[in-house]
Parts: structure tokens; C-alpha cells; sequence
């Protein structure tokens, strides 16, 4: 089966198609919960599209903790089922789903006092890994180990002396959570799914009391289609109450965003051959290695402003700092952070205590007929959530639907990577890269590292790293416009690769440079090449402004100095 490109070319006509024909279903969100969605339809037979407002995982899917996780901390609320749900799932992923893409990652949790916290500790790690055992799916990362005081200070060099008395390491799983998002989506389209982001639903069709499809205005090159669909699935996370407000219907929940930032500082700050996990008095705190870099997070805070750009404040900076230098020996400064991100995510806020307490559980609803809405949960167990949203929008098809099947589907670039990965040396040779580019390509693009290569085949200059952010290529940036779905330089940037977050200029130095590569593929001329540039720098410069602001109100109001691009 060959994977389906995510051109301009394809965009258009996947719109034209959406209008022509009444789909079975259609999904309205194009983060990690609506991407699995449309696979799990468009996989049981159903056709299916699947609209944007803005970019792929634009949202809250691009700005996680990037983590494929159990939830260890869920297990001391006593939460199993969630916890063993998730469990199997970061098993299938790794193993059989998208072993490109979820790799293991290695955390240390100091111990600061002696006895019965080793206990205590201990015993919720043997129980964490015993559960993923015996999902079935528990192979693929090693078992958690109990360290000394000085084992664990040689593993992770950086810890004050007096910060522990020893450890407990053990193992989860990683992933970059927006490129997860685009290859769902590309693996949905290989199946027959019609996709398009920049791709608004403006108002939904009724006929009397039932939703028939939606109102799509195309952001991109203006224009309305009417999409119908025997049934709607809202999956907008943060956004669900506003979408559901376009049906008129008073939804039985209601989400409520909580915001988490992140810093991104270089790997030569913090020596460390591990992450780690850190209690504080509100949560946890990570320390996550990122390639080249490390993640510190998170917060969680009530957000009630602009859900499209959540702005990191000085004091959410302040307060991660202060707490990861409590166990640091050298303290992180300001000065080391080079990228800082936010994100929302969506919690359940019911009318009553009960629902209330759904928390990272999640809920699916027939909110009208017609209509299925699914929200809350977890990035981890977005494939259940896609499951129960198709299940619950095959109720009110007629006719029998095949159940889902999405367990045993691989994403683009999943089969054949092992066999590739055991011949890096011999692709690199062949393309004439140092094989740790070849590492870097394939542990991003998997089987589809092919179609990157081919471009160089044609264009040797783009082999050549992009000038200032040389840890991807120029066709990395080429090949995320003609095949992934970018449609701006904030896109690349930010989302296609995480040049953004990875650089202290946060891509300014190379934007230009990526923009000029991207013009001859989406058809910019030098003045709408010179917006998107310029855009992008106002972006980073609102985004620099508002982390210098003491609070919510006045970060908001500064991120909010630069606007969206409107390409039309």
C-alpha cells in the first residue's frame, strides 16, 4: 500500500470530495484524538474525512511532555484501569504501531527518605511494570532497578549529594507528539480517509433536530463547502464546549483547559545518562532527554484565555526553575532556556462532583443525533478514545460496520523499519550521509525515509543541513510542504520539525532559508515568501514578550501582539 502524500494538491481535492458525496462520517479536529478517529473509521470500511481549523496538532497535541506513558503517579490514586489501559497501549506503540516514532526513555525517581519510601516507592513501580506484563504488551522495555545512593549519582551526575539517599529507575516511552499526529493522519489518508487542515467548520447542517454535516470554510484559499455526513464526531479537545455552541446544543460536560509549559535547554546543562521524575507539592516534575536537549515540565494551572496561543508567563519560568534546581548541583538560569512551550489540556468539568472527577479519563456523548462528541483522556490512549467515538457513531449507521482494527494497524512508516535500522550504515553509504543523519531521518520518517532520500537523489544541495538549525536537512523542510501537510513557515518550523523550541533564536536565523524552500512547492512568490517570515519572527517575538510578563492577563495579552497569518 503506498502512502498517501499530504500535498496542496491533495488538500484541494480532498475538499472538492468531502463536498460532492455524503460521507459516513466526519471528523471535525485534527489533533491526536480526531487523526486516530478517522483511521479507526476510514480502517472499519466508512468513508470518512477529516477537517482542521488550523494545522495538524496545532493544539494541545503538539505541546505535551511528549511522553507514551502509564501514568505511574495515577496508580497512587488508585486509577488501575486507566493506568493498565494505558499500559497496553505504550506496548502496542512501541512495538508493533509505531516503533519509529516511540522509542524507550529511562527515568530516575531520587529517593529522599530511607525505609519505607524505597517500600512505598518500589512497590508502585513492580506493580507499574507487572500490569504491563501482563497486558500482553509488556516486552520492549527493560524492568525498573533499585540504585544506591552512589549508583544512582553515576548515572545521574547532576544531582546534589544531599538530594537523595537512592533511587528507582525505570522505563516509558517517548515520542515526538506532532509528527505522531501528521503520520496518523497521512496513514488514515493511505486508507481512503479525505483530510484537509485550514479547514474551519463554521456552523453544522441540521435537518429538524438531527445533524446532517458541517459548514467548511477552506482558510487557505477562501471559499464555503457543505459537507454532509450521516454522522459528525466532535473531537476538538479544548475547544469542544465553542464547537458544540455551533449546534446550539448544551453539551451534559464541559472541558476545562489546564495549562502545562515546558522549558528546552541544552543536554550539556544537566549530566545526565537518565531522565528523571521529581515529586513536587502540586504534581511531578520531569526531566526528559530530547535528542540534543532536555524537557523540563510541567505545570498545571487554570486557563481561561486564548486557547489557540497559550502564553508561558515569567512566573510559570520562575516556578520550574526553582524546582528542578532543588536537586540540581550547577542550578539552570534563565540564560540556559532555549525554548519555552504551553499547552492545555482538556479536562472533564461535569455538572456534578461525580463527573467532575473524570479527570484524564475519557467521555463520549451523543450530543444530538448525529452528533458523537469525544474529549478528555490522555495522548496515550488516543486510540481508545478514537475506538469509542467510532463505536458510539455506529449506532446510528444502518447496517452492520466492522469493529475496530486499529490494534493491528501499523502507521506509515512503521513496516519494515526495524530491517532498515539494521542497514543505516548501508542506506548512509548509499546516500552519501553520515549515518547519524540517517539515524535521525529514520527514528522521524521510519520506511517513508525513502521518499526524503529520493529528494536529495534529485537535489544534492538538499542533503545539506539547514544554516542554523543543522540538525535537519533542507529536504526535511521540502518534504514536510510536498508530502506533510505544511502549509505555512510556522508549520515547519514549529510543528514539522521542533526547530522552534531547540534553538536560543527559537528559527529566526533560518527561517528565511526554510521559507525559500518551501515557496516552489506551495506556489509563494517573493512577497507572500517575505509575510511568512515575517510573520514568524512577530510570532517569536510575542511569544519572547509575553514570557517576560509576571502573569496569565498580561502574557496573554502580549502573545496576543501577534496575529495568525491570513494567506489570502
Amino acid at each position: 500500500m503506498r502512502t498517501a502524500p499530504l500535498g496542496p494538491q491533495q488538500r484541494t481535492q480532498a475538499l472538492a470530495r468531502m463536498a460532492e458525496q455524503e460521507l459516513d462520517v466526519l471528523v471535525v479536529g485534527g489533533g491526536v484524538v480526531g487523526a486516530g478517529t478517522a483511521l479507526d473509521s476510514v480502517t472499519r470500511g466508512l468513508s470518512t474525512g477529516l477537517v482542521e481549523a488550523r494545522d495538524w496538532a496545532s493544539g494541545t497535541s503538539s505541546r505535551s511532555s511528549k511522553l507514551i506513558h502509564g501514568g505511574l503517579r495515577y496508580l497512587e490514586m488508585l486509577d488501575f484501569a486507566l493506568v493498565r489501559e494505558a499500559l497496553k497501549e505504550r506496548g502496542l506503540l512501541l512495538q508493533r504501531l509505531a516503533p519509529h516514532l516511540v522509542h524507550p526513555v529511562p527515568f530516575l525517581y531520587p529517593l529522599t527518605r530511607r525505609g519505607w519510601e524505597r517500600l512505598y516507592a518500589g512497590s508502585g513501580v513492580a506493580l507499574y511494570d507487572t500490569m504491563a506484563f501482563s497486558s500482553g504488551h509488556g516486552r520492549g522495555l527493560p524492568h525498573h532497578r533499585h540504585l544506591t545512593r552512589r549508583h544512582a549519582l553515576r548515572v545521574a551526575p547532576c544531582l546534589r549529594k544531599d538530594a537523595l539517599v537512592g533511587a528507582l529507575q525505570y522505563y516509558d516511552g517517548q515520542v515526538d507528539d506532532a509528527r505522531f499526529v501528521t503520520t496518523l493522519v497521512r496513514t488514515a489518508a493511505s486508507y481512503g480517509a479525505q483530510t484537509a487542515n485550514r479547514a474551519r467548520v463554521v456552523g453544522f447542517l441540521r435537518e429538524g433536530e438531527r445533524v446532517v454535516g458541517a459548514r467548511v470554510l477552506d482558510a487557505e484559499q477562501g471559499g464555503e463547502y457543505e459537507v454532509r455526513a450521516r454522522q459528525v464526531v466532535n473531537a476538538t479537545g479544548v475547544w469542544t464546549d465553542e464547537t458544540q455552541a455551533l449546534v446550539g446544543e448544551r453539551g451534559q460536560f464541559h472541558v476545562r483547559a489546564s495549562k502545562g509549559i515546558h522549558l528546552v535547554v541544552p543536554k550539556d546543562r544537566i549530566h545526565s545518562t537518565t531522565g528523571l521524575i521529581l515529586r513536587t507539592e502540586k504534581s511531578v516534575l520531569f526531566v526528559i532527554p530530547w535528542g540534543r536537549h532536555w524537557i523540563v515540565g510541567t505545570t498545571d494551572t487554570d486557563w481561561n484565555l486564548d486557547k489557540a496561543h497559550p502564553a508561558a508567563s515569567s512566573a510559570d519560568i520562575d516556578y520550574l526553575l526553582e524546582h528542578v534546581n532543588s536537586v540540581l548541583a550547577v542550578p539552570l538560569t534563565r540564560d540556559d532556556v532555549e525554548g519555552v512551550y504551553a499547552g492545555l489540556r482538556p479536562l472533564l468539568a461535569g455538572e456534578s462532583e461525580a463527573t467532575s472527577q473524570l479527570s484524564r479519563e475519557h467521555t463520549v456523548a451523543h450530543a444530538a443525533p448525529g452528533l458523537v462528541v469525544v474529549a478528555g483522556g490522555k495522548y496515550t490512549t488516543y486510540r481508545v478514545m478514537a475506538k469509542d467515538a467510532v463505536d458510539a457513531a455506529v449506532h446510528g449507521l444502518d447496517g452492520r460496520v466492522a469493529a475496530c482494527c486499529t490494534e493491528d494497524v501499523p502507521l506509515a512508516g512503521a513496516v519494515g523499519y526495524p530491517a532498515l535500522w539494521n542497514a543505516r550504515a548501508r542506506l548512509a553509504a548509499r546516500a552519501g550521509l553520515h549515518v547519524a543523519r540517517v539515524e535521525h531521518l529514520l527514528n522521524r520518517y521510519g520506511s517513508l525515509v525513502d521518499e526524503v532520500l529520493e529528494l536529495i537523489a534529485a537535489d544534492a544541495s538538499l542533503g545539506e543541513p539547514l544554516t542554523g538549525a543543522e540538525d535537519y536537512l533542507r529536504a526535511e523542510v521540502v518534504y514536510a510542504a510536498s508530502h506533510e501537510g505544511a502549509r505555512h513557515l510556522d508549520d515547519v518550523l514549529t510543528r514539522r520539525t521542533r526547530i522552534s523550541i531547540e534553538t536560543f533564536d527559537r528559527g529566526t536565523r533560518c527561517a528565511r532559508q526554510a521559507a525559500e524552500l518551501m515557496a516552489p512547492v506551495l506556489g509563494w512568490d517573493g512577497e507572500r515568501t517575505r509575510r511568512e517570515v515575517e510573520h514568524y519572527e512577530k510570532r517569536v517575538e510575542a511569544e519572547r514578550e509575553s514570557q517576560r510578563q509576571p502573569d496569565d492577563l498580561t502574557a496573554d495579552a502580549a502573545r496576543l501582539g501577534a496575529p495568525d497569518i491570513v494567506p489570502h
